[in-house]
Formats: C-alpha cells, sequence, structure tokens
C-alpha cells in the first residue's frame, strides 16, 4: 500500500478534501475527486508522474496537482 498523500502543510489529503493551489497569479480550488497513486491508474486517467491529486476547479476545469504543492481548507474557511 502507498503511503497517504500529504498537503504542503503535511496534512492527510483525501477525497472530498477541499484543496487549494495558487497558479499564474491566481488559484485552483475544488473538492478532491481521486487521488491517483499508482502508474497504471495514472495511465488510465491520462497524467504523468504519480502521485497526483484530481479535482475541478472553479471555474469547471479538470485539474491534476502533485499533493505537496496543495493545501488544504477547512470547510469554515472554505465557506464564506
Amino acid at each position: 500500500m502507498v503511503d497517504q498523500v500529504k498537503s504542503k502543510e503535511g496534512e492527510p489529503i483525501n477525497e472530498g478534501d477541499h484543496v487549494y493551489t495558487k497558479y499564474r497569479g491566481g488559484r485552483h480550488e475544488g473538492d478532491v475527486e481521486k487521488i491517483v497513486t499508482t502508474k497504471e491508474e495514472a495511465e488510465e486517467e491520462g497524467v504523468k508522474n504519480p502521485p497526483k491529486v484530481l479535482f475541478t476547479d472553479q471555474r469547471g476545469k479538470a485539474v491534476a496537482h502533485n499533493p505537496e504543492t496543495l493545501n488544504k481548507l477547512s470547510k469554515a474557511e472554505g465557506e464564506e
């Protein structure tokens, strides 16, 4: 079994968590839909170099990021 993927702060990331990362002067933010940990899963999802965290950002674009580049938002932070 692969070790738990962790955020930039070292917190475990799970499916359903709300995550974000700064990206080109803005940010990608969304709920984790899938965590890819094996080469086979990566090939199925069309991503390279696992592990990757897959989510749909606030503009509806599917994105894949390395877990260590992501920050987790608590439910309270994500609700404004």
